[in-house]
C-alpha cells in the first residue's frame, strides 16, 4: 500500500467511512422533508400580515424568529405527514423520490426528525416570540398531522378543504405575534387562505389524477367529473374574493388594499370561470388547463398579500 492509499484509508476511517458527499446529501435529504418550498408561502403570508398588524414595519429579530419558529413547525409537520404517506408516496410519479421512499432516510430517523422539529418549533416561538404564536403552531401541526393525514385524506373527497385549514395558520400566527391576539381581520385573512386553498390545489390534483387514483386518494378530481370539480372551484374562489373584500369595511386597510382585492380577485375570478366554461364544453388541451389555474392561484395570493404589505406605509 503506498502513503498516499494509506492515508486515504486513514481519512475514510476518521470520518466514519462517508465521503463529504454523502454528508450533504444527508442533509439535503433531511430539508427535502420539510418541503423547503413552503417558505414561499410564509413569506407571502406572513410577513404581509405582520406589517398590516403592527401598522408599519415590526421588529427585524421578531420577524425573523417568527419565520424561523414558522419554518420548523411547517418542517416538522411536513416531515410527519411524509412519514406517514410513504406507502402511497411510493405508489405516485410525483412523491416516488422522496427521502423516506427511496431510503435515504429511514422512517425511524424520518419520525424523530419530524417529532423534534414540532418541538423545537413550539419552544422557539414560546420563548422567543409569544406562547400564542406557539399554541397556534402546535394547533397547525396537529391539524395537518392528524386531522388531515391520518383521519382525511384517505377517507373524503373534501380531504384538502378541511385539511388546508393548517395551511391557513400563518396569517394567525403573524398576527399574533406582533399583537399578542387575534383580531377579525386575521380571522378573515385565514378565510381567504381556507378558500383560496381548493381551486388552488384541485388543479394540481387534476393532473396528477392518475397517480392519486393508484394511491387509492380520493382527491375530488379523481372521484367527481371534471364539470363538479370546476363548479366547485368557483364556488370556493367565489367565497374567498367575499372574505378578502369583507377585511375592507373593518378599516385596518387603505386603499392600495382595496385596490390590490377588487382587481386580484376580478382577474382570478374570471380565469376561474372561463377555466369552468372550458371545461363544460368538454374542451381539453394546454390552454386555460388546470396548471394555468394553479399557476394563477399562486398569483393572485402573492398579489393580495403584496398589496397587504404595501398597505400600511402608503396613505392619501
Amino acid at each position: 500500500m503506498t502513503a498516499t492509499q494509506g492515508e486515504s484509508v486513514r481519512r475514510a476511517r476518521r470520518d466514519g467511512g462517508r465521503s463529504p458527499q454523502s454528508v450533504r446529501s444527508v442533509l439535503r435529504a433531511y430539508v427535502a422533508l420539510t418541503k423547503p418550498r413552503i417558505i414561499e408561502l410564509l413569506l407571502i403570508t406572513t410577513i404581509p400580515t405582520m406589517f398590516l398588524a403592527a401598522g408599519g414595519f415590526p421588529s427585524p429579530w421578531l420577524i425573523l424568529a417568527t419565520m424561523i419558529g414558522g419554518y420548523l413547525a411547517a418542517g416538522g409537520a411536513n416531515t410527519l405527514n411524509m412519514y406517514l404517506d410513504r406507502d402511497i408516496d411510493a405508489k405516485m410519479k410525483r412523491t416516488k423520490n422522496r427521502p423516506l421512499v427511496t431510503g435515504e432516510i429511514s422512517p425511524r430517523a424520518g419520525l424523530v426528525f419530524g417529532i423534534v422539529l414540532s418541538i423545537v418549533s413550539a419552544l422557539w416561538l414560546g420563548l422567543l416570540v409569544n406562547w400564542m404564536s406557539a399554541a397556534l403552531a402546535v394547533g397547525a401541526i396537529l391539524l395537518y398531522v392528524v386531522f388531515y393525514t391520518m383521519l382525511l385524506k384517505r377517507r373524503t373527497s373534501q380531504n384538502i378543504v378541511w385539511g388546508g385549514v393548517a395551511g391557513c395558520m400563518p396569517v394567525l400566527i403573524g398576527w399574533s405575534a406582533v399583537t399578542g391576539t387575534v383580531s377579525w381581520t386575521a380571522v378573515l385573512l385565514f378565510l381567504v387562505i381556507f378558500f383560496w386553498t381548493p381551486p388552488h390545489y384541485w388543479p394540481l390534483a387534476e393532473k396528477f389524477s392518475a397517480d392519486y387514483a393508484d394511491a387509492g386518494v380520493p382527491m375530488l378530481p379523481v372521484v367527481a367529473s371534471r364539470t363538479n370539480v370546476a363548479r366547485q372551484m368557483i364556488m370556493h374562489t367565489a367565497l374567498m374574493i367575499g372574505a378578502s373584500l369583507a377585511i375592507i369595511p373593518l378599516g385596518a386597510t387603505g386603499w392600495v388594499y382595496g385596490v390590490g382585492a377588487v382587481g386580484a380577485g376580478l382577474w382570478f375570478g374570471v380565469l376561474v370561470v372561463r377555466y369552468a366554461i372550458r371545461v363544460q364544453r368538454g374542451l381539453t388541451g394546454k390552454a386555460l388547463g388546470p396548471m394555468t389555474v394553479f399557476h394563477g392561484s399562486i398569483t393572485y395570493l402573492t398579489v393580495l398579500f403584496v398589496a397587504l404589505a404595501i398597505d400600511p406605509f402608503v396613505t392619501l
